[in-house]
């Protein structure tokens, strides 16, 4: 059963225009609007925004770390949900506070470029950017990229994944931890993923909503043209990082992703698969009303500091 505060929550925004039914760029301010009416008052952590090159590519980040930090902190770098076509550092500003203030961890938020003005890959092309930087220049921020674990939410689940696909194939950087949240692992291709039909409605994600972000992003085709807009594709998931993979039960996505987690432990890698069963796709930016969102956002600060302890 949907949890009894999330279905609260659906009830009060019930009348809201669809997202799909917008234009992306006013779509972008109504996204934002949603991602900060329900999250968690923001910590008081310091937060630096910071400008950067790295490999020809601009990278944008919030650095937040936690107040008086003494030594060099270990390092999540957190890429946000929207379908590749909508988020920002400031509809996720929140949710970054609290993980870094639950954690202790050095939390650096990196924006990358939206379609439909620039479709697939950029949005790749832009997070193996700033995982780049983050290697080479976070210690001048007080980080150890030595310590370093990557994290995201549905479509920033993906470009973490793929991160930490394309730096193994590289050689590096290294990554020590992926924390991966309700992942579109499989790119919108076909597979065994009665998810997708079970929940085409929603209550959150819903397929109309899908197609809308798929075609914007992957263009007519309406799917990833290779394995790195599809990770579950990959021709090999082997030598992979330990992974944390979050999955909610009322989410179209939740079997592509669960089928990720699968294959992820099938190549010899550390999984640990958590479900929560009252909760649906997007609600780790509904932790200031639903508690079991809350619950959740606090376990996974845990899973980054237990994972990236020295």
């Amino acid at each position: 059963m949907l949890d009894l505060h999330l279905q609260h929550l659906l009830a009060q925004a019930a009348g809201a225009p669809d997202l799909c039914d917008l234009p992306p760029e006013p779509c972008r301010g109504l996204y934002r609007q949603i991602c900060t009416a329900a999250t968690v008052p923001p910590a008081d952590v310091d937060v630096t925004p910071h400008e950067a090159r790295f490999a020809g590519h601009d990278v944008n980040v919030r650095i937040y770390k936690p107040r008086d930090a003494a030594g060099a902190l270990p390092v999540t770098l957190y890429f946000h949900g929207g379908g590749f076509v909508l988020g920002d550092l400031e509809g996720y500003d929140a949710v970054c506070r609290q993980l870094c203030a639950d954690s202790g961890v050095m939390i650096v938020s990196a924006a990358y470029r939206l379609a439909p003005e620039h479709p697939y890959p950029a949005a790749i092309e832009d997070s193996f950017a700033a995982l780049g930087w983050v290697a080479e220049a976070i210690r001048g921020f007080g980080g150890d990229p030595t310590r370093l674990a990557v994290m995201g939410d549905s479509a920033g689940a993906a470009l973490a994944a793929t991160a930490a696909l394309l730096a193994r194939d590289a050689g590096g950087p290294a990554i020590a931890f992926q924390l991966l949240v309700y992942p579109p692992a499989a790119g919108a291709h076909d597979g065994d993923y009665p998810s997708r039909e079970r929940h085409a409605a929603g209550p959150t994600l819903t397929k109309r909503t899908m197609d809308y972000f798929n075609r914007h992003y992957y263009g007519a085709a309406g799917k990833a043209p290779d394995w790195r807009g599809a990770p579950l594709l990959a021709p090999s998931l082997a030598g992979l990082p330990p992974t944390l993979l979050v999955l909610a039960a009322h989410d179209a996505l939740r079997d592509e992703a669960m089928a990720y987690g699968k294959a992820l432990g099938a190549a010899g890698n550390a999984v640990t698969v958590v479900e929560y069963h009252g909760l649906a796709h997007g609600f780790i930016s509904m932790a200031g009303a639903v508690p079991a969102a809350r619950l959740a956002l606090g376990q996974m600060a845990s899973a980054l500091r237990q994972a990236l302890e020295p």
